[in-house]
């Protein structure tokens, strides 16, 4: 069974949900997954996964940040509550906690990416700036 179909099964049979590295969403996003980048616009703008859709889970405010009150709304906006979306922040906080929000919402599969855009960058996987 390829890493894909393991990664897939594993959210479908579980309802938790999966994280896995790198390398292994860019397998996902090569075969018709879509990636949404949940970082703010900011650090969005300074480099991203090429084809990456941008909504950020977390907004700065103040000196701080807060959670986007419109965020399942936007990403509802761009994804069916059925696509396979891949879901990556930074460094792997905010991208999980988007994943739970999302699975909690009646999204069937979502995974998040272990590492983040700091771990894609750093496997020299393809971005846009």
């Amino acid at each position: 069974m390829s890493r894909v179909v393991a990664a897939r099964g594993n959210l479908e049979s579980t309802g938790v949900p999966t994280s896995v590295p790198v390398r292994v969403a860019l397998e996902l996003l090569q075969a018709g997954h879509r990636y949404l980048d949940v970082r703010t616009p900011e650090e969005f703008s300074a480099g991203h996964a090429s084809g990456a859709i941008n909504v950020p889970y977390m907004l700065r405010f103040g000196s701080g940040m807060i959670k986007n009150p419109k965020f399942l709304a936007e990403v509802s906006s761009h994804f069916r509550k059925d696509d396979e979306i891949i879901v990556g922040c930074q460094k792997g906080k905010r991208s999980l906690m988007a994943v739970n929000d999302l699975l909690a919402a009646g999204f069937t599969a979502v995974t998040d990416i272990a590492g983040g855009y700091d771990a894609w960058s750093e496997n020299r996987l393809p971005t846009d700036l």
